[in-house]
C-alpha cells in the first residue's frame, strides 16, 4: 500500500524541549494517522530524525511497503539520500535505524518539502510543545 508520510520535528532552545509531528496520507490524501509527541531535550536535527523514523514505523504499523516521505529539515533529506555525510555523532545511530527500517519495506522516497507544505506536520510539533509547557 503507497502511503505518503510527513514528517517534522522541532525544539524550543536548540537543544531544548522537542517534540515530532507526523502525519500519514494514504495515495489519495486521506489522513490515515497523526501523531503529536514530546521526545523530551533534543536538538532539532535530533527530532527531525525521530519523527522521521517513528513515522516509518507508524506507516510499516498500517501496511505501508512504498513511502513517499516528505520532511523539511534539507539536512536530513539530505543525508538520508547519501548528499551529505552524517557527521554529527548524536545523529549516526538515527540515521542507522532510518535506514534499517526502510530497508524493510519495498519501495520508498524522501524529499525535502518547504515548510508551507509540511504545515501539518509542524503544527502538531508545535501543539506538542505548547501542551508541554
Amino acid at each position: 500500500m503507497k502511503l505518503i508520510v510527513n514528517v517534522d520535528g522541532g525544539a524550543r532552545g536548540n537543544p531544548g524541549p522537542a517534540a515530532i509531528g507526523i502525519v500519514i496520507r494514504d495515495g489519495e490524501g486521506n489522513v490515515l494517522q497523526d501523531l503529536a509527541e514530546t521526545i523530551g531535550q533534543a536538538s532539532n536535527n535530533v527530532a527531525e530524525y525521530q519523527a522521521l523514523i517513528r513515522g516509518v514505523e507508524m506507516a510499516i504499523e498500517l501496511g505501508g511497503d512504498e513511502l513517499d516521505i516528505r520532511g523539511d529539515s534539507e539536512l536530513v533529506v539530505k543525508q538520508m539520500l547519501g548528499q551529505y555525510k552524517v557527521k554529527h555523532p548524536d545523529m549516526k545511530p538515527l540515521h542507522t535505524r532510518a535506514k534499517e527500517l526502510l530497508g524493510g519495506v519495498g519501495s520508498w522516497s524522501i524529499s525535502h518539502v518547504r515548510r508551507e507544505q509540511n504545515a501539518e506536520a509542524d503544527a502538531l510539533v508545535n501543539q506538542a510543545l505548547d501542551a508541554a509547557s
